[in-house]
């Protein structure tokens, strides 16, 4: 990110050197003034075209009043994201699995941390590149209303409560406690109504009642911003009861800031001021989409179409005046970053880079990645394993993948463990640990796994030569040239000192030579262009439709015989990676993992699906995905056919679930006898899992989304409604419901208690109840208090998630648990009056373990 910071100039060369008479004579420079001042300040200098070029995401610098160029657009979802090395927590939806408040919190610290010692040292550096700045478009608060919603997996669940409680402490982490300086600006998105479809989100129009819109959408948004006190808010694509978010005054004027008080400044998503002319067709002109976005109240685009404001003052579309609103909200933020102060005056500033990916941070991500896991299933007590088994089969596709555990919006670890190291690690050494993956993800062609070096040759060493350019050519010096032990390439995770990561290409080159004679296939796996040569002949051409799937051809090759190998790998974005992957003549992966199976005493097999598959706007695929949502909740055929295999060899099978959002795993649950979700969990989540699955860990984790069983029991994806959505609307049976989550040892509940049975609508009482350990081990219980309102004149939820505590007890041990519940909790929106209410009659308060799994108690409530 080019992050601004009129800290270049005071950094590199005005804090060294002292300020010299020109900048002393500038206001906006004196810490001493107010913030508001400064701003004011600072912008009355500008011209119309300076202010209209900082309004854009891409901020250029303006040398003559010494602001340096600044890049708006960061990513820290789940860890600082796309900037090189960082800790990287369990995906969002894993992270609130925890159910755990203040895990949240301490992550988002360690996150912030690591976000403010990268900015300085890119500062050192004298580098304002994109992703290098402090304005971070994280939390993601969304309601996963629908499990088909690819991106679900970024947002913190079903429910308005807990998405509200996670996002506030998020954001409370992300921007630090200091009374003056902001650590970094937070940005919950997408405001308001968001949650796909992926591919027509530039065109939708998301429709709700009135009463949706307060009591589902809205509720988490309001929290954070004024709770958390977010200081910005990302606008979504979409467009809301036929108006596009980015122009909305409802939602950006009316709600956001006459009614929330919200200070800060507003965001479009990307590219969704273009969106709002060029798809919405809401406006005749550029101009006008500009012009019409600024006045709602959006402040600053993720784009280029701004640049269309300074003819559309010109039309008279907008005044300058108009722009001077935003634009100061905009720099308002930069001056509470401590962006034009001197670095000392900056609590945050010294923060070194040390502490990027630090062993501390690391058993942060380490905690989180085990409190995430939910053990869905455990017949007989089949889990935990024994670690001095004779031997395990660990089968499956996400059994041994980086991209399982990071997730999307991610950064790279400096170490991390997949769950077939995880077990590797963690069993005896006696054990004996067979591996094969069996079955691709979702494709039901043949398995392919990576070439190993030792088929591949260049003059005498085992592997290809590589040669890295920093263009597209192949001109000029080689950065680097090296042989490398075949592809597997991530060069993210890996850089390579001179490599611009943004634009670069590699060639490889050397021989091929198998010792079984007959038809391989041969193929590529990237995000980015590439071509395949076999003896001078392109049998793979991935350079202008790109494809993320594997791209190959089969080949005749002959045993003995050294077939020439080109590759020309063409990278430019994000991510940097390339495999080169084979299959041979030789049994299937398949058969070699049912016959690995065989001779095992107990199978895990890691399946699920992956980022890769689900998330945001994808190419459209015909295996159960439309353009990052699926289309199908279930677990890809290709694998149960796997499973059901496996499970005729009459040995034990453990699942292990990897993915983002709600699988209906039916003929799973009825079959196998242990049931692991370990979500997208992480760098260490090998490590958490392989500590759940051997008993060094008991798992407390509980789902934020309903499990259903089928696609059939929920409305059509693109209806918003609520009705049958959610633990809250949903009458039918799920699989496993909202909350819920097993452990290794058990636990009893008491009777409930009111302190009064009978408040006013204005009043509050406490309900407290016994929790008893009653198992063998020590063990964590989410205890979840449920509220419904059971005569009410409008329509009102089953039940209410209203509270949440998470306690730790030993066996034969207790607690009480006490929950306050006020009016808020009784609440909901009158949309006559326009205003929450709580009217008086009866409630149910219940605590228990799931939604589906509590004891209540009767409260009156009167005028």
């Amino acid at each position: 990110m080019k992050t601004p910071i009129v800290v270049s100039l005071l950094v590199m060369a005005v804090w060294s050197l002292g300020l010299n008479a020109q900048q002393t004579q500038y206001p906006f420079l004196d810490e001493n003034l107010g913030i508001e001042e400064r701003v004011d300040d600072l912008v009355s200098k500008m011209t119309l075209e300076e202010k209209v070029g900082q309004m854009m995401n891409d901020a250029p610098a303006i040398p003559r009043l010494n602001v340096p160029a600044y890049e708006y657009w960061n990513e820290c979802l789940h860890g600082v994201a796309r900037a090189g090395k960082a800790t990287v927590f369990p995906q969002a939806i894993g992270l609130t699995a925890t159910f755990d408040t203040d895990l949240i919190y301490n992550s988002a610290v360690v996150i912030s941390d690591e976000a403010r010692a990268k900015h300085h040292e890119a500062l050192r550096n004298n580098s304002f590149e994109r992703y290098e700045g402090l304005t971070y478009w994280t939390p993601n608060v969304n309601i996963f209303r629908d499990p088909r919603w690819g991106r679900g997996q970024e947002t913190y669940g079903e429910d308005p409560y807990l998405t509200a409680r996670m996002g506030v402490n998020f954001v409370k982490g992300l921007q630090g406690n200091d009374p003056k300086y902001l650590k970094l600006v937070a940005t919950p998105k997408h405001f308001a109504v968001h949650s796909g479809p992926e591919p027509e989100r530039h065109f939708f129009d998301a429709t709700t009642t009135e009463r949706d819109l307060y009591d589902t959408y809205l509720p988490a948004f309001e929290a954070t911003v004024v709770e958390g006190k977010a200081y910005s808010i990302m606008a979504a694509y979409n467009r809301y009861m036929g108006k596009p978010c980015c122009a909305s005054h409802q939602l950006l004027d009316e709600i956001l800031r006459k009614d929330w008080g919200f200070e800060g400044f507003v965001v479009s998503d990307c590219n969704a001021i273009r969106d709002i002319h060029d798809y919405h067709n809401y406006v005749d002109s550029k101009e006008e989409a500009a012009a019409v976005a600024v006045k709602a109240g959006c402040d600053l685009n993720c784009g280029s179409r701004y640049s269309y404001l300074i003819s559309a003052v010109e039309r008279g579309d907008i005044t300058e005046d108009e722009i001077d609103v935003s634009l100061k909200r905009i720099f308002k933020a930069r001056f509470k970053l401590g962006m034009f102060d001197a670095p000392e005056s900056v609590p945050y500033a010294s923060i070194p880079m040390s502490v990027v990916s630090s062993e501390k941070h690391r058993a942060l991500a380490l905690e989180t990645a085990r409190k995430s896991m939910v053990l869905l299933k455990n017949d007989n007590n089949t889990l935990p394993l024994k670690k001095d088994l004779k031997s395990i089969a660990v089968i499956g596709p996400n059994a041994n993948d980086l991209e399982v555990l990071l997730g999307n919006y991610n950064g790279f670890p400096s170490q991390y463990f997949t769950p077939l190291v995880g077990i590797q690690n963690k069993v005896s050494k006696n054990t004996q640990v067979y591996y094969e993956a069996g079955t691709e993800l979702i494709s039901k062609e043949p398995a392919m796994s990576l070439i190993p070096a030792a088929y591949l040759s260049f003059e005498s060493k085992k592997g290809l030569q590589a040669k890295y350019f920093n263009n597209h050519e192949f001109s000029g010096t080689p950065v680097v040239t090296r042989v490398e032990q075949g592809i597997n390439s991530n060069w993210n995770l890996y850089p390579i000192e001179g490599l611009n990561e943004a634009k670069f290409a590699v060639e490889y080159t050397g021989s091929l030579q198998v010792d079984v004679s007959g038809e391989y296939d041969l193929g590529l796996q990237s995000r980015r262009g590439y071509t395949l040569a076999i003896d001078g002949k392109v049998i793979v051409d991935n350079t202008k439709d790109l494809k993320r799937r594997v791209v190959k051809e089969t080949v005749q090759l002959e045993k003995g015989k050294p077939y020439q190998v080109k590759i020309q790998y063409f990278h430019e974005g994000y991510p940097a990676k390339l495999k080169f992957l084979w299959a041979s003549p030789d049994k299937t992966s398949f058969e070699k993992a049912i016959a690995l199976a065989e001779k095992s005493e107990v199978i895990v097999f890691v399946g699920g699906i992956s980022p890769g598959v689900e998330g945001e706007q994808m190419p459209v695929n015909s295996k159960g995905f439309d353009g990052g949502d699926k289309t199908d909740i279930e677990l890809p055929e290709v694998q149960k056919e796997l499973l059901k295999a496996l499970h005729a060899t009459g040995k034990p099978v453990v699942l292990v679930l990897l993915n983002g959002s709600a699988l209906a795993v039916n003929w799973e649950n009825e079959n196998l006898p242990a049931i692991v979700e370990a979500w997208y969990p992480g760098e260490l989540g090998g490590t958490a899992i392989a500590d759940v699955l051997f008993g060094d860990y008991n798992p407390s984790g509980r789902l934020p989304v309903t499990f259903y069983k089928t696609i059939k029991e929920l409305s059509p994806f693109v209806n918003y409604s609520m009705k049958g959505r959610t633990y809250r609307y949903f009458e039918g049976e799920a699989l496993y419901p909202f909350g819920y989550g097993l452990s290794y040892t058990d636990f009893s509940y008491g009777t409930l208690k009111l302190a009064k049975d009978k408040i006013t609508a204005t009043g509050s009482t406490t309900v407290s109840v016994k929790v008893t350990n009653v198992g063998k081990y020590k063990g964590d219980e989410v205890v979840q208090l449920y509220i419904k309102d059971v005569v009410s004149s409008v329509k009102r939820p089953l039940k209410s998630l209203r509270g949440i505590k998470r306690i730790s007890l030993k066996p034969k041990k207790s607690t009480i648990v006490s929950f306050e519940i006020t009016p808020e909790d009784l609440s909901f929106f009158d949309t006559v009056k326009h205003e929450k209410v709580v009217e008086p009659g009866i409630f149910e308060i219940g605590i228990g373990a799931a939604s589906d799994n509590f004891e209540t108690v009767k409260l009156e409530v009167t005028e």
